[in-house]
C-alpha cells in the first residue's frame, strides 16, 4: 500500500506541474504568435488536449507498472495490459466510468485519486480557456450590425 500512496502523491505533482508548464508556456507563446485569434484558441485548445493526454498516460503507465508488481489488478482485465490501462486511465480521468473495468486492491486508491486530479486539471482546462476567449474577443471587438439592435 506505500508504494501506492508514493504512487499517487509523486502522479499528484507531475500532472499538476506538467499542467502548469503546457498552460504558462501556451500564455506565453500566443501573444508573439502571428496568427489570426481563432487559430490562438486553436493553439490553446489542442494544447490542453496534449496535456490531458500526456496526464492519462502517466497515470496508465503506472497503473500498468502497478498490476505487475501485483498491488492490485483490473477485473475481467485478465493479465495486466497497456491497452486496458490506459483505456482505464482514461475513463477515469475523464469521470466517465463506464465500469466493465474495475480496480482491486489498493489500486482503488489510484483510481479515486486520478478521477479527482482529473475533475480539477478539466476544471483549470475550462477555466483557462474561457480566459483565453474572453482575452481574444476583447481585443477584437466586431462592429455591431444595426439590424441588431
Amino acid at each position: 500500500m506505500l508504494i501506492v500512496t508514493l504512487s499517487v502523491l509523486a502522479l499528484l505533482a507531475l500532472t499538476t506541474l506538467l499542467h502548469y508548464e503546457v498552460l504558462s508556456r501556451v500564455d506565453r507563446l500566443l501573444p508573439r504568435l502571428v496568427i489570426p485569434h481563432r487559430t490562438q484558441l486553436l493553439v490553446v485548445m489542442f494544447a490542453v488536449l496534449l496535456a490531458h493526454a500526456l496526464e492519462i498516460l502517466l497515470y496508465g503507465v503506472t497503473l500498468y507498472g502497478l498490476q505487475w508488481l501485483h498491488l492490485g489488478s483490473l477485473t475481467a482485465a485478465g493479465l495486466p495490459h497497456l491497452v486496458n490501462s490506459l483505456y482505464f486511465s482514461a475513463e477515469t480521468f475523464t469521470s466517465l466510468g463506464f465500469g466493465d473495468l474495475v480496480p482491486v486492491g489498493p489500486l482503488r486508491l489510484l483510481a479515486g485519486t486520478e478521477a479527482l486530479n482529473g475533475l480539477v486539471l478539466i476544471g483549470w482546462s475550462a477555466s483557462y480557456t474561457y480566459l483565453a476567449m474572453e482575452r481574444f474577443w476583447n481585443e477584437i471587438r466586431l462592429p455591431v450590425d444595426a439590424s441588431d439592435r
